[in-house]
């Protein structure tokens, strides 16, 4: 099948990086077992290299169609070391990627193998995480950043950098890297792997354990990096999770204590007064509204109405 020009420049930096040395596809596994390494990458792209503005970051914006290949070809990084890392044990893949920046349409998906499943578009249950379950072995994350409490970070926000200013989770404020990695662990499933800038990597760790990162590019502003080129980018994502699959028996799932008890501050006083009409929400302060929830289950499709209901849904 001949490949496209942007995933032949991807295969190539991966071959020039020195790791890469079987096909992209995995092979079958053997006859006699049926085993799948089996993984989840959620991927955003305020952390992929390059990235600043809202000139990437969006249909409008005059870099939004070189970005999507940028953003593309590092979650085609991570996924052929996934298959890299497979055929070194004989067993075969099974990958799922979650489109999970803006409208969750960014991804090329013309450049994906036929055998990865893609979730786009929203609303979904599960939200940054949608299609997870305890069968999968390990989730990776890619393009993240950091949170909107954090005084460092390019583009830091959490879920939504127009409308909220702080989401915690059991009264510590959270990352949307945190947040999925708590998501995750309710299922059993261990975050192993991220890529963002380096305010958010160091924010994830602190929470996360010493899961394996690669640092995109360098915080100077909420506007300003200094960063890595797609190349190097894509060829130090490759590197990074094959090195974190090396050491999958060292991760363990990260689990918030039940109920969960979620609290979300919006940057208008509005919206903090609406909600707390619904008796199973609290109102903290004027800004600031309060939701217990059974599981991260619920507590994530909370958020995705908060943050996501508008009267004029169509259709």
């Amino acid at each position: 099948m001949m490949l496209s020009k942007r995933r032949s420049r991807v295969l190539f930096f991966l071959f020039a990086a020195g790791w890469f040395l079987v096909p992209a596809a995995a092979p079958q596994a053997p006859a006699q077992t049926t085993k799948k390494l089996k993984v989840y990458i959620s991927v955003d792209m305020e952390g992929i290299a390059g990235v600043v503005t809202a000139d990437q970051l969006g249909p409008a914006g005059f870099e939004y169609e070189r970005f999507r290949h940028f953003m593309t070809n590092e979650t085609l990084a991570a996924v052929y070391a996934v298959n890299v890392y497979a055929a070194s044990k004989s067993v075969g893949t099974e990958i799922v990627i979650s489109d999970s920046h803006g409208n969750g349409e960014s991804l090329l998906i013309e450049d994906f193998h036929k055998d990865v499943r893609i979730i786009r578009s929203w609303p979904r249950h599960g939200g940054m995480m949608a299609g997870l379950d305890q069968s999968f072995d390990a989730a990776l994350f890619v393009g993240y950043h950091a949170s909107t409490t954090n005084v460092r970070g390019v583009r830091a926000h959490t879920f939504s950098s127009a409308h909220l200013t702080r989401v915690t989770l059991n009264g510590t404020a959270v990352t949307e890297g945190e947040f999925n990695a708590s998501f995750a662990g309710a299922l059993g499933v261990p975050v192993i792997f991220a890529s963002g800038d380096d305010a958010a990597m160091e924010e994830l760790k602190s929470r996360l354990g010493n899961i394996e990162t690669v640092v995109t590019k360098k915080s100077l502003s909420f506007h300003s990096a200094e960063t890595l080129t797609p190349e190097a980018s894509c060829e130090k994502i490759g590197a990074g999770v094959k090195t974190a699959l090396n050491r999958l028996h060292d991760f363990k799932p990260y689990v918030v204590k039940t109920p969960v008890t979620l609290e979300i501050t919006f940057k208008n006083y509005t919206p903090a007064e609406m909600i707390s009409y619904l008796r199973s929400v609290q109102r903290v302060d004027s800004h600031t509204i309060r939701f217990i929830g059974k599981d991260m289950a619920e507590v994530s499709d909370f958020v995705d109405v908060v943050d996501g209901y508008s009267p004029d849904l169509a259709p």
